[in-house]
């Protein structure tokens, strides 16, 4: 989901989601070298990237039966449910999310995506301040805070219109605030 807002990748950070994985078991160098399985993770990322949502949800949910604190897994759920415009289940799978992982900085990020496209500029910004608080250098959810305050300058210019529809100077910014966010949507 490309637009005004960017959110973040399928797969975020081993550093921060490594308390969820299971640990690795040492290779013994002599022995030939057998590619390995692919992980829970590994099958829900790809059939996110095959654009198969439905199909990364029942795998997801394998896994999280049987390891329900797998936060990689449980996030690029999320993201499956948002990419089939179920809404309200990524809202509280996010939500889920920040509140037992907020370390994360990814899960902050998606929700506040899913609240600014529902107009609900004031949470999503918060929600970008804590995923920047988590990670200070997250370059999406810089991204994102910068689309956010366009968008809102656009509502408050277009609050200020509709009280006084004769202000030059407001009207003039209205357009400008509209004409930077269409730009923005445009980048792809």
């Amino acid at each position: 989901m490309r637009g005004l807002f960017a959110v973040a990748a399928a797969v975020f950070s081993a550093a921060a989601w490594a308390q969820s994985m299971p640990t690795a078991v040492p290779v013994d160098p002599t022995a030939k070298t057998v590619p390995a399985e692919p992980t829970a993770a590994d099958e829900v990322a790809r059939l996110l990237r095959e654009r198969k949502p439905e199909d990364a949800i029942k795998r997801a949910d394998a896994e999280l039966a049987k390891n329900p604190r797998n936060a990689q897994v449980r996030f690029m759920r999320a993201v499956a449910l948002t990419d089939l415009k179920r809404t309200a289940e990524a809202i509280a799978a996010f939500e889920a999310l920040n509140a037992e992982f907020p370390e994360l900085p990814e899960p902050y990020n998606n929700l506040a995506v899913l609240l600014a496209a529902d107009g609900k500029y004031e949470p999503a910004r918060v929600l970008l301040l804590r995923s920047l608080d988590a990670q200070p250098g997250y370059t999406t959810a810089l991204e994102n805070l910068g689309d956010l305050y366009i968008a809102m300058a656009a509502d408050a210019y277009q609050r200020a219109n509709a009280r006084n529809p004769n202000d030059r100077v407001v009207q003039a910014k209205l357009a400008l605030a509209r004409d930077t966010g269409s730009k923005l949507r445009a980048i792809k």
